[in-house]
C-alpha cells in the first residue's frame, strides 16, 4: 500500500469495506434501578448487562466506549460488579470509556459513572448521594393489634437480626451501622481512587447529598456538563459512527429462544407479584430525586 501511486490509494480508501472509516463509538445503555433480576423484573445487574458490555468492546478500530446512565443506584455489589466488567474490558482493549449521566446518576448510579475516563452530564442531571442507605418498617404493634403471635426459632444467636415483626434490638442497630459504615468507606475509597485528582477538599461530597450538574463539577465529580450525542461530534467529528447497545434485545431473544422453557417464562401470577414488587421499588428509589 505505502507503493502504490496516490489515485490508487484514493481509490482503495473510498471503498466501502476497504476504505477509511468514520470514528466508530459504542454506548452501553444503563437505565433503571440496580438489582440482580429475577422472574418478571428488570434490574439492572451484570447478568443482564455482561452480553451488551462484551459486544460494546468487541468492534475494532474503536475510538470509545460511551456509558448512557440513568439510575438512582441500589444494589452495591451489582454496582460494583459492572463496573468492574466495564474497567476490565477496557483495559483489556486500550479503549477509553466516557460517561454519561442523564436523569440520574445516584449512590450506585453515580459507581457506574466511575467506570468511564471521563464523566458528563446534563446541567440538570442530579448527580451524587454517596453514602449507604438501608430502610425497612416494623410491624410489632401491628401483628400485637391483630392478636398474632411471633413465634421465631434460631440456631445462632444473631439470625433473626432486626426482624421486622420484633422490637428493634440496639445491638442488632449497631450491627447493621457497622456494615453500612464498611459499605460507605468503600464507595468513598473507590470515588477517590477514580477522582482523586479532581476532587475538591470537601467532606459534603462523601455525606450523601446530591447536586445538579454544574455543582457536581464544582466538587470534581464529573468532568464538565454535555450531552453524549453533542459531545461525540464535537470530539470525533459530525460523521461519528454512535451505535447503542441494550441489555432489553438479547434478553428477549433468549427467552423467545427458550422455547417457553417454565423457568425463563415463569407463571404469569409470579410476574406479576414480581411487577409489583419492582414497581414499588423503583418509585421509591426514583421518587427520592423527585423523580
Amino acid at each position: 500500500m505505502a507503493n502504490l501511486p496516490d489515485q490508487i490509494k484514493a481509490i482503495w480508501r473510498a471503498m466501502p469495506f476497504f476504505g477509511k472509516q468514520n470514528p466508530l463509538v459504542t454506548v452501553i445503555e444503563l437505565s433503571g434501578v440496580i438489582g440482580a433480576a429475577g422472574p418478571g423484573r428488570k434490574g439492572l445487574s451484570l447478568q443482564r448487562v455482561e452480553k451488551a458490555i462484551e459486544a460494546a468492546f468487541k468492534p475494532g478500530g474503536l475510538s470509545a466506549v460511551a456509558l448512557a446512565i440513568n439510575s438512582p443506584g441500589g444494589s452495591p455489589v451489582q454496582s460494583r460488579l459492572i463496573y468492574g466488567a466495564i474497567r476490565r474490558c477496557a483495559k483489556e482493549k486500550g479503549v477509553p470509556v466516557l460517561s454519561f449521566i442523564e436523569d440520574v446518576g445516584a449512590s450506585g448510579g453515580y459507581i457506574l459513572a466511575l467506570a468511564g475516563d471521563e464523566i458528563y452530564a446534563d446541567e440538570s442531571s442530579i448527580v451524587g448521594s454517596i453514602g449507604v442507605i438501608a430502610g425497612g418498617f416494623g410491624f410489632v404493634d401491628a401483628i400485637s393489634r391483630l392478636g398474632i403471635e411471633r413465634r421465631v426459632h434460631t440456631a445462632g444467636a444473631n439470625k433473626a437480626m432486626l426482624d421486622p415483626f420484633k422490637s428493634e434490638d440496639p445491638d442488632d442497630v449497631a450491627r447493621l451501622q457497622e456494615t453500612l459504615d464498611d459499605l460507605h468507606i468503600q464507595f468513598t475509597d473507590l470515588v477517590k481512587s477514580r477522582r482523586s485528582a479532581k476532587l475538591v477538599e470537601d467532606k459534603e461530597i462523601f455525606s450523601g447529598a446530591i447536586w445538579t450538574g454544574p455543582k457536581a463539577q464544582k466538587k470534581g465529580l464529573i468532568d464538565g456538563t454535555a450531552q453524549l450525542g453533542d459531545f461525540l461530534r464535537a470530539r470525533y467529528g459530525k460523521d461519528v459512527r454512535i451505535k447503542r447497545l441494550s441489555s432489553e434485545s438479547s434478553s428477549l431473544l433468549r427467552r423467545l429462544l427458550s422455547g417457553g422453557d417454565a423457568q425463563a417464562l415463569p407463571a404469569t401470577s409470579l410476574i406479576d407479584a414480581e411487577a409489583l414488587l419492582e414497581a414499588a421499588e423503583r418509585r421509591a428509589m426514583w421518587s427520592r430525586f423527585g423523580l
